[in-house]
C-alpha cells in the first residue's frame, strides 16, 4: 500500500468517525430533549441536536452533514406518523443547520466568538433565520399527515422554531467554547476559587428555580457574573444550566409556571430562555472584544514608550558628539609656543 493510499484511508476513517460521532450525539441529545416535550411528544422547548449539528458543521465542515441526516432519521423514525413524513422532517432538520452554516460562513463567522459581530451572526443568522426551515417543514409535514389538532399548526410551528433556535443559542456555544478552552496554568488560586464558587452558585440557583417559590430571575445575575469574569468559556455553560433548570420547572409547572396555561408557560419559558441566551452570548462577546482592544492599546503604548525612550537616548547623545568636534577644532586652531 502506497503512502498516498494510506493517507486517503486515514482521512476516510477520520471522516467516518466524525460522521458517526455527530450522529450519535444528535441521537443522544435528541432523546434527552424529548424528555421535555410539549407538543405531540416530539416538539420541545429546547432541541439540543440543532446545536450539535451546527457546531459539527462549524468544527468539521460539510462532511458532517451525513451524520446530521442519520441522527435526525433515527430520532424521527419512532415518532413520525409515516415513513414519508419522517423523511420530510429529516430533510428539514438537515437543511436547517446547513443553511445556518452557509450564512455564518458568508459573514466570516469565527468559532472563538471573540467579536460582538460573531455573537450577533449566531443569534440572527444561525438561530433565528436558519431554524425557520426545520420549523416550517416539520410543522407543515405534521399538518399534512393529520397529526396536529385543529388550529395546532402555528403553536406547533412556534414551539418547533423556538426550540430549534434555543438549541443553537445554548448548545452550540458550549461546544465551541470547549473546542477553544485551555488549561490556565498561570491562574492564581483566587481565580480557581471564584470559578468553583460560580459553579456552586449556578447549581444552587438551578435548584431554587425548580422550587414552588418563583426565583427564576436569580439566574440573570449569574450570567452577568460569568460573562464579565470568565467571558464565553463560563457564560455559555452557565446559560445552558440556568435554562435547563427553567425547562424542568416549566415541565413540573412549579415556581412562576404554576397555575398558568400551556401557552402562557411556553411564552414565559421561551422569553426567559431567549433572554438568558442573548445575555450570555452578547455580553461575553462584548467583554472579550473590550479586553482584546484594551490589550492592543496597552501593547501600542508600550511600543510608543520604547520608541520615545530610544529617541531620548539618541537626542542626549548628540550634544556630546558636537562638543567633541568643537574641542578638536579649538585644539587644531591653537599655535604652539
Amino acid at each position: 500500500m502506497t503512502v498516498v493510499s494510506r493517507g486517503r484511508l486515514q482521512r476516510g476513517g477520520m471522516t467516518a468517525l466524525q460522521i458517526g460521532a455527530v450522529a450519535a450525539l444528535y441521537y443522544a441529545t435528541g432523546k434527552l430533549g424529548l424528555l421535555q416535550q410539549l407538543v405531540r411528544g416530539q416538539v420541545t422547548p429546547l432541541w439540543p441536536p440543532t446545536g450539535i449539528a451546527l457546531a459539527g458543521l462549524l468544527l468539521t465542515g460539510l462532511r458532517a452533514w451525513p451524520g446530521i441526516a442519520l441522527g435526525a432519521f433515527l430520532i424521527n423514525i419512532s415518532l413520525g406518523p409515516s415513513t414519508t413524513a419522517v423523511i420530510a422532517i429529516t430533510v428539514g432538520n438537515t437543511l436547517a443547520p446547513l443553511c445556518s452554516y452557509a450564512l455564518l460562513r458568508r459573514t466570516g463567522f469565527r468559532t472563538r466568538m471573540n467579536h460582538f459581530q460573531d455573537a450577533l451572526a449566531l443569534v440572527f443568522l444561525g438561530a433565528f433565520a436558519g431554524m425557520l426551515i426545520s420549523a416550517t417543514v416539520g410543522s407543515f409535514t405534521l399538518h399534512l399527515a393529520g397529526a396536529l389538532p385543529a388550529g395546532g399548526f402555528w403553536p406547533t410551528w412556534w414551539v418547533w422554531w423556538t426550540g430549534d433556535a434555543m438549541g443553537v443559542l445554548l448548545v452550540a456555544p458550549v461546544l465551541l467554547a470547549l473546542r477553544s478552552a485551555h488549561w490556565a496554568k498561570d491562574a492564581p488560586p483566587s481565580r480557581w476559587a471564584e470559578g468553583a464558587l460560580l459553579v456552586a452558585a449556578t447549581i444552587g440557583v438551578g435548584f431554587l428555580e425548580t422550587t414552588p417559590t418563583p426565583l427564576i430571575f436569580l439566574g440573570l445575575p449569574l450570567l452577568t457574573w460569568a460573562a464579565f469574569r470568565f467571558q464565553h468559556a463560563a457564560a455559555a455553560p452557565c446559560a445552558l444550566a440556568v435554562t435547563t433548570f427553567a425547562i424542568v420547572a416549566a415541565t413540573r409547572r412549579s415556581g412562576p409556571f404554576a397555575g398558568h396555561s400551556l401557552l402562557t408557560n411556553m411564552i414565559a419559558l421561551q422569553a426567559f430562555n431567549g433572554t438568558a441566551a442573548l445575555t450570555a452570548l452578547l455580553l461575553s462577546a462584548a467583554i472579550t472584544e473590550r479586553n482584546q482592544t484594551q490589550a492592543e492599546i496597552e501593547q501600542a503604548c508600550r511600543r510608543l514608550s520604547e520608541m520615545v525612550r530610544r529617541a531620548a537616548l539618541n537626542i542626549s547623545a548628540e550634544p556630546t558628539l558636537t562638543e567633541g568636534h568643537a574641542d578638536e577644532k579649538d585644539n587644531g586652531g591653537q599655535t604652539r609656543p
